[in-house]
């Protein structure tokens, strides 16, 4: 019998190691689109793929030592991507077959000159791991986080909370979405519950977003629990020019149109605002949209109230980006933390006498969070502006002692809807 040349399942797994092997080299894992993959059971299955094997990345490298002695070939192409697609496949999704893993794995080394020799080595481990597949699912969660940030996360929000931060990250998120108008009916349509304000969280759907009630007609953007709350914190009157500075995607500038400010929003990346302006336009509003660079940005007046969504390591993001935490150095940091810093005094100098400022971060780091608020509240001419739990809609824990807010994945949100929510810090000042 002659051997089948593209046996079933063979391209979509070629795919997803593409799309894996990328993100190792340091891109941003965005799922498959209709585009890359039309048939949807075949889409969502590739993205399963390298979702499980970016989630479990720390597992996965701990199996990578116990079974190559001498690490990841060198120059050897797609193998490692494969190998841990192959790997995630096989311990942590077993509904999906091992033989199919295994004979997959095979045939995607071999057709690759770089890889095709090592598709012995690639058989081989994936057969030790398919006799030890059960221990390898009882790998320890420490291992899911880097050692430049799981130590730190420990000291910081404790033992317990780090297992919630497992937890989540393997678990991944739900949808959240922000309604434009209370809608009790378009909720029930939504499969939805409320979680916070005017949040709703979708915790299963079988189809996209573009797809789900109220979409097409712009009652609802997407945006996290958690990330919604920074601008609710303005607190101003309706009509008061607010400033919203990195704004893209946008949510958050929707938010404070929705409060019925006056707002300029701005954002440096031209593809960004292009797509900003879309959703704008879906949703009814329509903000001053400007493409800039917010440090050589020169404002025309000065504001009532500025929203500083700072470019961040984006740590807090790990439930939908659990490749974010492998991308990230002290020294990547470090570099964040002073342009933070430079971003923050600008927007000091365009508000005016008794305006408001409300810094963000999606980032778990205390240095860009409680440190970086603390460098802020020692700048000449301004003065603590306290959050209370009753702005943050009863988030037991969320506000700290120095009423700032910290969100994290450990946080229970209250109700009994449940579920986790991005890591999010927030402080509110006011200029003198």
């Amino acid at each position: 019998m002659k051997k089948q040349k593209n046996p079933p399942g063979l391209k979509l797994r070629l795919l997803a190691a593409e799309k894996l092997g990328a993100v190792l080299k340091g891109a941003n894992f965005a799922p498959f689109s209709v585009s890359e993959i039309a048939d949807g059971r075949d889409r969502a299955l590739a993205n399963r793929l390298v979702t499980v094997a970016l989630r479990r990345h720390g597992q996965i490298n701990l199996m990578l030592a116990r079974y190559l002695d001498r690490g990841v070939p060198k120059k050897s192409g797609p193998f490692e991507a494969i190998l841990r697609l192959s790997l995630a496949h096989l311990v942590f999704l077993p509904e999906l077959g091992d033989h199919s893993a295994i004979f997959l794995a095979v045939e995607a080394a071999k057709r690759d000159t770089r890889s095709q020799h090592l598709s012995k080595l690639m058989n081989a481990v994936l057969r030790r791991a398919q006799a030890e597949a059960h221990a390898l699912r009882h790998l320890p969660h420490e291992a899911l986080f880097p050692d430049t940030l799981g130590p730190l996360w420990r000291d910081t929000y404790g033992a317990a909370a780090i297992e919630d931060f497992a937890a989540a990250l393997v678990e991944g998120a739900p949808l959240d979405l922000t309604l434009k108008e209370a809608d009790p009916a378009l909720i029930e349509a939504l499969g939805a519950a409320p979680v916070l304000a005017d949040t709703v969280r979708i915790d299963e759907r079988d189809r996209p977003v573009e797809a789900l009630p109220g979409y097409e007609e712009g009652r609802w953007w997407v945006q996290d629990a958690a990330a919604a709350i920074p601008a609710r914190l303005l607190g101003l009157a309706p009509g008061a020019r607010v400033l919203d500075l990195c704004a893209a995607p946008g949510g958050k500038t929707a938010q404070l149109l929705k409060a019925g400010y006056a707002v300029t929003a701005v954002d440096n990346d031209a593809e960004r605002v292009v797509r900003m302006q879309q959703n704008f336009s879906r949703l009814g509003y329509a903000p001053q949209v400007l493409t800039a660079d917010v440090l050589a940005y020169e404002p025309e007046g000065r504001f009532d109230g500025i929203l500083l969504d700072a470019p961040c390591s984006a740590t807090g993001t790990f439930r939908r980006h659990p490749e974010v935490i492998w991308h990230r150095s002290a020294a990547d940091i470090a570099g964040r933390v002073a342009l933070q810093r430079r971003l923050i005094e600008r927007a000091l100098g365009w508000l005016d006498a008794g305006g408001i400022l409300v810094y963000c971060v999606c980032s778990l780091e205390p240095a860009e969070g409680e440190e970086q608020a603390h460098w802020l509240l020692g700048r000449d001419g301004v003065e603590a502006l306290p959050i209370t739990p009753g702005e943050v809609g009863g988030l037991a824990g969320a506000v700290t002692d120095e009423g700032f807010v910290r969100t994290h994945p450990g946080l229970p949100l209250p109700g009994d809807k449940g579920g986790t929510l991005d890591g999010f810090f927030v402080a509110r000042v006011r200029r003198r």
